[in-house]
C-alpha cells in the first residue's frame, strides 16, 4: 500500500512517484521543481490508480502543450470498432489523451478498454453517462445517482472527469436575465441546467462536491472543472455568465488542492481573437495558475467544415499565453460525429498550434525538429524532410503524386531548376547552375 493518495499529496510528502519522475524526464525538467509545481496545483498530473497502461503526462503552462481527443458512439453512430481506429490513430499521431464523449449504448466495457489498453489520459463526462447507466430519462434520476456514476468511472480506471460543478441555481436567474444568444452550449451543462429546471433542486456536483471530492482522492481521479457557460459564439465571449461561473470554478479549484485533488479548469469556447489571451489571463489570476483546458478557441463562427482551422489559430495564441491543454476541434464540429479522416485532420491541426506555441513560450528542445527539419531542406534531403514532419505520410504521398520530371533526388515540381535551395547550393560550391 502506497503512502501518498494522489499525485499532488505525494509531490507535498516530498515522494517521487513514477509518473512524477517519467513526466519530469519527459519535460528536461529537475524532479524536485516539477515535485513544487505538481504540490502547488500549477501541473496536475492525471494517473487514476487503475489505469496500468498509462504512459503519463503532465499538464501545465511551463510543460509542453498537450492535446485531447474527443471520441464515442452515439445513437446514430455506434461502431465502437471504429471508435478504436480512431483512438489507435490518435495515439500514433501523438495525443496525449482520449476523451470518451459516448451517449450511447453500454459504454462500461469500451471505457474499461482505453484504461486497460490505452497508454493516452483517459477522461469522460459522468452526466452523459448518467441516463444512458440507468436506462431512466433525465428528471427521475437523483442527485446520489449522478454521484454513484462518478465513482463508477473512478473504479473503471478513468483519469480525469469533467464535472460542471460550477453551474447552480443562481445560473439559471442569469441565462435568463442576460438573453445570450447562443444560451448554454455545454452539453453537460445543458444536462445539468435541464435538471435542475425539472426537478427545482440545486446541481448535484455543486451540492455534492465534498464525497466527489472523497472519490476523486481515493483512486486520484484529476477533476476537469467544466465550463458550462462557455460562450458559444463570438457575441457571447466573456460575458457575465462565463465570468462569474470562472470564479466559482477558482472556489472549487482550492477546495479540491485541499483535499490533494488534482484540477484542471475548463475554457471557452467561441472567442475572438483579440480576447483570448486576456481571458487566459483572467483564468490564471482567479484559478490560481490551475491548468487551462480550452475548446479551440475557435476565433469565428463562420467557418463549418474548417473548424479545425479556426480553432487551430485560436489554440496558439491561447497556449502561448497561458493555455496548458487544447481540445481539437474537426472539420465535423458543428455538422456531424468525426469519422476517422475528421479526427486526423482535428489532431494535426492542434498538434501544430500546440507545437507553435511551445516555440514561442521557449520550453526547453521545442524548436529542435523545426531546425532539423531546416538542416533537411537546405541540402535538399527528402527522406530527412519526411523524418521532421508532423504527420510524414501526407508529405511524402503528396510528393511522390507529383514529383518533377528531372532529378527526383533534387527540387520538387513546383519550381524544378529554378529552385532557389538548389540554385544556391551550386553558387555557393562554385559550380555551374543550368536552368533550361
Amino acid at each position: 500500500m502506497s503512502n501518498y493518495t494522489t499525485q499532488m499529496d505525494a509531490a507535498r510528502k516530498g515522494i517521487v512517484t513514477p509518473e512524477i519522475e517519467k513526466v519530469a524526464k519527459k519535460e528536461k525538467m529537475d524532479v524536485g521543481k516539477l515535485m513544487e509545481l505538481v504540490a502547488s496545483g500549477k501541473v496536475a498530473i492525471p494517473a487514476n490508480k487503475h489505469h496500468k497502461s498509462l504512459d503519463a503526462e503532465g499538464v501545465g503552462s511551463m510543460l509542453r502543450t498537450k492535446i485531447n481527443v474527443n471520441l464515442g458512439v452515439s445513437r446514430d453512430c455506434k461502431d465502437y470498432d471504429v471508435e478504436m481506429q480512431k483512438v489507435m490513430s490518435a495515439v500514433k499521431l501523438g495525443a496525449e489523451a482520449i476523451m470518451d464523449l459516448s451517449s450511447h449504448g453500454n459504454t462500461q466495457p469500451f471505457r474499461q478498454k482505453l484504461t486497460s489498453e490505452c497508454p493516452a489520459m483517459i477522461g469522460t463526462v459522468p452526466v452523459y453517462d448518467s441516463v444512458i447507466h440507468y436506462q431512466r430519462d433525465l428528471a427521475t434520476l437523483t442527485a446520489q445517482d449522478f454521484v454513484d456514476v462518478v465513482r463508477l468511472h473512478a473504479e473503471d480506471g478513468v483519469d480525469f472527469v469533467t464535472l460542471h460543478c460550477g453551474i447552480t441555481r443562481k445560473t439559471i436567474d442569469q441565462i435568463k436575465k442576460h438573453k445570450r444568444k447562443m444560451n448554454i452550449v455545454s452539453r453537460g451543462g445543458s444536462l445539468v441546467f435541464a435538471w435542475m429546471c425539472m426537478t427545482g433542486e440545486e446541481n448535484p456536483f455543486y451540492e455534492h462536491y465534498d464525497e466527489i471530492l472523497e472519490i476523486c482522492e481515493e483512486h486520484d481521479v484529476t477533476i476537469s472543472l467544466g465550463d458550462a457557460c462557455r460562450p458559444g459564439c463570438l457575441a457571447d465571449a466573456t460575458d457575465v455568465c462565463q465570468i462569474e461561473e470562472l470564479v466559482r470554478l477558482g472556489e472549487l479549484t482550492k477546495r479540491a488542492w485541499d483535499h490533494n485533488v488534482q484540477v484542471m479548469v475548463e475554457g471557452p469556447g467561441h472567442v475572438p481573437l483579440d480576447q483570448v489571451a486576456a481571458n487566459m489571463k483572467v483564468q490564471q489570476s482567479i484559478c490560481m495558475g490551475a491548468p487551462f483546458y480550452v475548446l479551440g478557441p475557435l476565433v469565428t463562427d463562420i467557418a463549418p467544415g474548417y473548424d479545425h482551422i479556426t480553432a487551430a489559430i485560436g489554440g496558439a495564441v491561447a497556449a502561448m499565453n497561458g493555455a496548458a491543454f487544447l481540445c481539437y476541434v474537426t472539420p465535423a464540429e458543428h455538422l456531424a460525429l468525426p469519422n476517422v479522416e475528421d479526427t486526423k485532420q482535428g489532431i494535426i491541426a492542434s498538434k501544430i498550434a500546440a507545437h507553435a506555441a511551445d516555440i514561442a513560450k521557449g520550453i526547453p528542445g521545442a524548436r529542435d525538429i523545426d531546425d532539423k527539419m531546416a538542416d533537411a531542406r537546405r541540402v535538399l534531403d527528402w527522406d530527412a524532410q519526411f523524418a521532421c514532419a508532423l504527420d510524414p505520410e501526407t508529405a511524402k504521398a503528396i510528393r511522390d503524386d507529383r514529383l518533377p520530371e528531372d532529378d527526383h533526388s533534387e527540387a520538387c515540381s513546383m519550381c524544378g531548376k529554378f529552385c532557389a535551395v538548389r540554385s544556391m547550393n551550386k553558387a555557393l560550391a562554385g559550380e555551374y547552375i543550368d536552368i533550361l
